[in-house]
């Protein structure tokens, strides 16, 4: 478990954890870029990824919640549409040639706007986001976050700014907990990939707590402003990944 390149490997998955849990996330997205760069077999990637994830976002989500930067009423209607989805998206195997290139140019265009000088309203005023429009917006988060493997906070959260339903730093807190949930719901869906974890899977989890710990206080600590750019680097990395530039 400790070889030199389970070691290198969890370092990586360390800087992974830091840099998407300052937003929120529990950083599926990066594990499975930088296991596919490790040549990790693909049915080992996606449940080490959502395991990871779930340790990550739930760590994240209490460091959130005790900070004040979580509202229920946020949440709770995504999680009502994405958890059943997310299921049955763990559930499938699709050829990811059509739909993962799709989903990482739209992550691109959001980034493109998170950086952009330009503030965003949500930075300004935010309304609660009507419940059947959540709802529906959970249906397809969850299918997407359980057919990529992945927890849902990199489509959750640009929603979240762009129609101003939350403030930044609200947004990362309901995406922790969003997170959370939905893996755990992706993970029960493809249960059975859970005989595939790696022996070094306890190294991993050390790694990605330690990142974590720092992420989470940078964006606790952190102005609005920088939340919204570093969420913005973590969209530019996961839609490379998902149109496979790396």
């Amino acid at each position: 478990m400790l070889s030199e390149p389970n070691l290198l490997l969890a370092l990586c998955l360390m800087l992974g954890a830091a840099l998407y849990s300052s937003v929120g996330h529990g950083g599926a997205s990066a594990y499975i870029a930088i296991m596919a760069l490790f040549g990790l077999p693909a049915g080992v990637m996606r449940p080490t990824a959502l395991a990871l994830n779930v340790l990550v976002s739930g760590f994240a989500s209490v460091r959130f919640i005790r900070a004040g930067q979580f509202r229920w009423r946020i949440l709770w209607p995504f999680l009502l549409g994405a958890l059943p989805m997310a299921y049955i998206g763990g559930m499938i195997t699709l050829p990811s040639s059509a739909y993962r290139p799709i989903v990482g140019v739209v992550l691109w265009i959001s980034a493109a706007r998170l950086l952009w000088p330009v503030p965003l309203r949500a930075t300004i005023e935010t309304r609660d986001p009507p419940i059947a429009v959540a709802v529906l917006a959970g249906i397809g988060i969850g299918l997407l976050s359980g057919l990529t493997g992945t927890g849902g906070g990199i489509f959750l959260s640009p929603l979240l700014l762009f129609f101003a339903w939350a403030e930044p730093k609200q947004a990362s807190g309901v995406a922790a907990v969003f997170i959370f949930a939905n893996s755990i719901s992706g993970l029960a869906g493809n249960a059975a990939s859970l005989q595939q974890l790696p022996s070094g899977l306890p190294l991993f989890a050390a790694a990605v707590l330690v990142g974590a710990t720092v992420g989470t206080t940078l964006g606790i600590k952190l102005p609005a402003r920088l939340v919204l750019r570093s969420l913005g680097l973590v969209l530019v990395v996961a839609g490379a990944k998902l149109i496979g530039v790396y």
